[in-house]
């Protein structure tokens, strides 16, 4: 049986390749308002410990955090508070299963989501973080808009500001240790409505295909 823990808050294309440095960007892609205001409630199959004196939560398998919009999926689950009341939560992915974290933008159907082995969620700041082997994505609807990967990535949900840093080691999900970025054009540009028509004219045309031989029809 899952055992269940809610807190309430108190507060409210082209390719671009950088070599390990650090890079920033500025993307449209602000976190739903309202979800900082919103209860965070966590879920998990075995075990959670729930410290009241130090204000220290510890939840493992299969661990469900939501909070408004925003999901994270983890294998282990730390929550604390901060001296002025705001929550802050470290996730942690399995062998070979990372932490995964999803959020709406507001006032779009779009939504951020993203993967690595830990994850640091700061409610005070609005700020996540995707620490080692990290992959961050804009999704419009169900369709992939932009791609961030890199051994950190950090998202500002208040600020639309998300910073990437390489790793100095190589690893399976980066053999090569770089950041890789990848932006499509604005939905509403130009930019945009002109790789929607290139992709529309790339789409050869329609083959007719044979009549089939009415019944009896010995041709």
């Amino acid at each position: 049986m899952a055992c269940k823990f809610h807190a309430l808050m108190n507060q409210a294309p082209f390719p671009l390749c950088i070599a390990a440095l650090a890079a920033c960007l500025v993307m449209p892609a602000q976190a739903e308002k309202a979800d900082r205001f919103k209860p965070i409630m966590i879920q998990a199959d075995k075990t959670g410990q729930l410290d009241l004196q130090k204000q220290v939560a510890t939840f493992v398998d299969r661990v469900i955090i939501t909070k408004g919009t925003m999901v994270i999926h983890a294998e282990r689950v730390e929550i604390s508070k901060t001296p002025g009341g705001y929550d802050k939560a470290v996730a942690f992915g399995a062998r070979g299963k990372p932490a995964t974290f999803r959020q709406k933008r507001d006032g779009v159907d779009e939504y951020m989501e993203g993967e690595a082995e830990r994850l640091e969620y700061d409610g005070k700041t609005d700020i996540v973080k995707f620490i080692n082997n990290a992959t961050v994505r804009r999704l419009r609807g169900a369709t992939l808009a932009d791609e961030m990967n890199g051994n950190l990535v950090t998202y500002d949900g208040t600020s639309e500001v998300m910073n990437l840093s390489g790793g100095s080691t190589a690893t399976a999900a980066n053999p090569n240790g770089r950041v890789h970025v990848v932006l499509t054009p604005r939905e509403g540009t130009e930019a945009a409505a002109e790789a929607a028509q290139a992709a529309a004219s790339s789409v050869g045309p329609l083959k007719m295909t044979p009549t089939l031989p009415a019944p009896g029809d010995k041709r």
